[in-house]
C-alpha cells in the first residue's frame, strides 16, 4: 500500500510542475530538478518507487503462482489481477515515455 500512496504523491507533485509540450518537457524536467524545493527527490522518489512497485508486484504474483491461485474457484480473480497488471504495464510505459524522449538531448 506504501508503494502504492509514495507513486500517487509524487506523480501529483511532478504534474504540478511538469509542461507536456514537445518544445518545453525537456526544460520543465530541468526545472523540477533544479528550481523545485527537493525537486530532485520527489523525482527520484518517483522513478526508485515505481521499480520497487514492480518487485512488490512481482512478489505478490510468485507468492499466488506458489499457492495455486490460478485455481478453480478463484479463477476470475485470476484473470482480473492479470487486467490489472496488464494496465499497470501501460500506465507505467506512459510515464516513462511521459518527458518525450529526455534522454535523447
Amino acid at each position: 500500500g506504501m508503494c502504492l500512496v509514495i507513486q500517487i504523491v509524487s506523480g501529483v507533485l511532478l504534474a504540478m510542475h511538469y509542461t507536456p509540450n514537445v518544445d518545453l518537457a525537456f526544460f520543465s524536467i530541468e526545472h523540477i530538478m533544479r528550481d523545485v524545493n527537493n525537486g530532485w527527490l520527489i523525482r527520484y522518489s518517483h522513478a526508485n518507487g515505481a521499480s520497487f512497485f514492480f518487485i512488490v508486484v512481482y512478489a505478490h504474483m510468485a507468492r499466488n503462482l506458489y499457492f495455486g491461485s490460478y485455481l478453480s474457484p478463484r479463477i476470475l480473480l485470476w484473470y482480473s489481477g492479470l487486467i490489472i497488471f496488464v494496465l499497470m504495464m501501460a500506465t507505467a510505459f506512459m510515464g516513462y515515455v511521459l518527458p518525450w524522449g529526455q534522454m535523447s538531448f
